[in-house]
């Protein structure tokens, strides 16, 4: 039988152990590790898993929401204070997935155009600097830009929460026909 150990260590995923103490251990580099180590290994794009010492839970996603909120706390937060209003909101409503969902793709279109601009700058165009002096001329044009696209996603939202409304829109794509209501 493979243990979670095993499948972590195969698969070239690093394991962090956390113990009760709160102190976290990575267990590649036998070292203890701080929440700013863990930080670094998000940003090295290097996979990992934090799992409980004494039951192997995997606390991975709690480890995330605490750098997350170390960082909100320590400096210019991403998220305002009617955004986190909004998604705790969303938590145990209907939409919850629908919601994760939309937010994971908008935040991977706005990376894939981030590479897109990485590599046209490899290849001649504009350099990081460049880019970002333009972006400090151009911040309210980006930002509406920006609002245009959030605008758009919003649109499309509620255009498929009005369909959702009517249970005839949701089925459409099935090769059924909806009961005759004259039937009744």
């Amino acid at each position: 039988m493979v243990t979670k150990k095993q499948s972590a260590k195969s698969a070239g995923v690093r394991t962090i152990k956390k113990y009760p103490n709160r102190r976290l251990y990575d267990t590649q580099t036998s070292t203890y590790v701080t929440l700013s180590d863990v930080k670094n290994l998000v940003l090295a794009h290097e996979e990992f898993k934090v799992l409980d010492a004494k039951t192997e839970e995997d606390l991975t996603r709690a480890i995330l929401l605490q750098i997350i909120l170390e960082e909100e706390a320590g400096g210019v937060p991403l998220f305002t204070t009617p955004m986190l209003s909004q998604m705790i909101r969303f938590y145990g409503h209907s939409m919850q997935g629908v919601v994760g969902g939309m937010l994971e793709k908008n935040i991977q279109s706005f990376i894939d155009m981030q590479s897109q601009f990485a590599e046209q700058s490899k290849q001649g165009g504009p350099t990081p600097e460049s880019w970002a002096q333009f972006m400090n001329v151009q911040n309210p044009m980006m930002q509406q830009m920006m609002g245009s696209y959030v605008e758009q996603s919003k649109n499309l939202f509620t255009q498929m929460q009005e369909k959702m409304k009517d249970p005839a829109n949701v089925f459409t794509g099935f090769p059924f026909t909806p009961p005759d209501k004259s039937d009744k």
